[in-house]
């Protein structure tokens, strides 16, 4: 599939697994964290792997390509209602950084508290991938500061009136009394059984 002969895929796997996302160390320290015995082959499998184009340089560093990391994604979609057949061909790996921009430097991902958004599927102990910004459209879920304290809401605004709203009946609109500053607006959500 990639043009990589047996033992360069497994080179490419121990890098995979040791390195994931991380900027790749020097060819010496791959070859002392790995067990290869010569620098020299070192250099053989990344100019291999470049040619395949699984590495990618940025700022100066070596990393494998984010395609290349993540889980394999099926195309076959599971059913919540009636069983169906899976097939088991994974038609490209997945990874959850690239499509929530995890791995950008204006994403950042905090811990939810409390069950003012369970209505629209946020649970406390939820993550929530935030992404900075000041600006935010109507009913986009942001991270904002309002009055000094920091809370995830849904951001309304209708003519030059804004506010938060909660995704639970139990809690009221939030209207600023002095302040209100939007710090991102959630990308996506995660969470673990």
């Amino acid at each position: 599939m990639n043009g990589l002969s047996e033992k360069q895929q497994l080179f490419f796997d121990s890098l995979k697994e040791t390195y994931g996302k991380d900027a790749l160390p020097s060819f010496e320290n791959i070859r002392k964290n790995l067990g290869y015995r010569s620098r020299n082959s070192i250099a053989q499998y990344i100019r291999a792997l470049k040619n395949a184009d699984l590495l990618e340089e940025r700022t100066q560093r070596l990393y494998i390509k984010n395609r290349q990391t993540g889980a394999p994604l099926f195309s076959t979609k599971v059913r919540a209602g009636f069983a169906n057949a899976l097939d088991d061909t994974a038609d490209k790996r997945i990874s959850f950084d690239e499509i929530l921009s995890l791995d950008k430097p204006n994403v950042f991902v905090f811990k939810v508290s409390g069950d003012s958004m369970m209505d629209l599927g946020i649970f406390e102990g939820d993550y929530v991938s935030i992404r900075k910004t000041s600006e935010a459209l109507d009913k986009d879920i942001v991270l904002a500061n309002i009055d000094g304290s920091f809370t995830l809401k849904t951001y309304r605004k209708k003519g030059a009136k804004v506010w938060l709203e909660a995704a639970n009946p139990q809690y009221g609109n939030i209207y600023p009394k002095n302040t209100l500053v939007i710090f991102g607006v959630a990308t996506g959500i995660i969470r673990r059984f």
